[in-house]
């Protein structure tokens, strides 16, 4: 089975554990993809939806930077990790189990919507763009990232980090649901959105647990981050 999003329940009561090393992985990608995210904007007193929250990793991390932060995500069991783990810490997140594709938010309630590790499993990219737009504010931000469509990309995500070296669940992704940067940019165009510059996303390193580290890197050919506006009135 290929784009299997029932892992994300299945490892939920251990999210915030640091016990499973793909979940990991997952957390070690926050600050690298903040790295880049953080030149794009001020998030400080920023309304943010986190579209695809999971376990609350990159939502926490927002709130940290002083933004008022809301966490989406269909996965029930790791709603409600999040929940648990940000209501043990003090943390004032609202998280909602829903779909990118029907946000159940007002037109225009957010300054900027964060969504990483998502696009390439929704199962109507237009529609999840289209309720992106509609949820921004005129002048809102729009910051994503998501893997390219190719054989290097496919190699590196499925071969080496799903059957080699097990840095996700096999089944995580299916590379059919990969998608250039070409076709991302027409789709953000016609939800009415106006793309803004790409960098690429991979590995920099090596921490002492033996897990990658990441940080932006200058090709987009297999991870990508980008952003995207949405016009003033």
């Amino acid at each position: 089975m290929r784009n299997d999003l029932t892992i994300y329940d299945d490892v939920a009561d251990q999210w915030w554990s640091d016990d499973i090393r793909w979940v990991r992985t997952l957390k070690n990608l926050v600050p690298g993809r903040l790295a880049w995210f953080d030149r794009q904007i001020g998030w400080s007193d920023k309304a943010v939806l986190d579209l695809g929250c999971a376990g609350g990793f990159m939502a926490e991390a927002l709130e940290d930077r002083g933004a008022r932060v809301t966490g989406i995500d269909p996965a029930e069991q790791a709603i409600a990790a999040a929940r648990a783990h940000a209501q043990a810490a003090g943390r004032r997140i609202r998280y909602d189990v829903g779909v990118g594709e029907a946000l159940p938010y007002a037109d225009g309630e957010f300054d900027a919507v964060v969504c990483v590790d998502v696009l390439e499993h929704v199962s109507d990219l237009d529609r999840v763009l289209a309720e992106v737009a509609r949820t921004l504010r005129p002048g809102g931000l729009f910051l994503f990232d998501t893997i390219n469509r190719n054989l290097l990309s496919r190699l590196a995500t499925i071969t080496m980090a799903e059957d080699i070296l097990r840095l996700l669940p096999r089944g995580t992704h299916d590379p059919a649901l990969y998608i250039k940067p070409v076709e991302l940019r027409a789709g953000l165009m016609t939800a009415g959105l106006v793309p803004g510059p790409l960098t690429g996303l991979g590995p920099r390193g090596i921490n002492r647990r033996g897990d990658l580290v990441f940080g932006w890197l200058p090709l987009t050919t297999i991870l990508y981050m980008g952003t995207a506006r949405k016009p003033d009135d």
